[in-house]
């Protein structure tokens, strides 16, 4: 009997002694989780910066097929395309009386990611003669078949 009761009162003290002097968390367990979560920003930042890059080339490639859209139209009614001192960025392009695309769109910011040479930041449109037309622009990266660089639109094509 007396064994047992020396044995329930160490039990008890020894329960009670680490109960009470656990009441926090240990500097190792507050480090190691604020490592943890600096790492998940650092990995949501370089993702989210990616998806703004992928976007700002998936608005490119759409702003280059709208200005051939209006561009085969233009064609079509007009029998060729228009002269290159008649369209440039934030110009219409239209004829006497037709209005095909207000404004040619004026790509994205920042214009190129710094995958193309300083001075190829807007869509620059030339057309030789009536018959055909050259759109260059600049893609920031990988996008579909097209690598990242400067790149080129022609009647019904987009590429590099």
């Amino acid at each position: 009997m007396f064994f047992k009761v020396v044995y329930n009162y160490f039990i008890f003290t020894f329960n009670k002694n680490i109960m009470t002097h656990k009441k926090g968390f240990t500097l190792i367990e507050l480090l190691v989780v604020v490592a943890i979560i600096g790492l998940l920003a650092t990995m949501s930042v370089v993702a989210l910066n990616t998806a703004r890059a992928k976007a700002r080339d998936t608005k490119r490639i759409g702003d280059v097929k709208q200005i051939q859209t209006a561009l085969a139209l233009y064609y079509t009614d007009n029998g060729g395309y228009p002269a290159t001192s008649d369209i440039a960025t934030g110009q219409d392009i239209a004829s006497h009386t037709v209005v095909y695309m207000t404004k040619l769109p004026a790509p994205p910011m920042p214009s190129n990611d710094g995958s193309c040479p300083v001075g190829i930041t807007d869509y620059v449109y030339t057309s030789a003669n009536s018959n055909t037309y050259t759109l260059t622009y600049c893609l920031g990266g990988l996008t579909g078949d097209l690598t990242g660089g400067p790149a080129t639109a022609t009647p019904g094509t987009i590429k590099q």
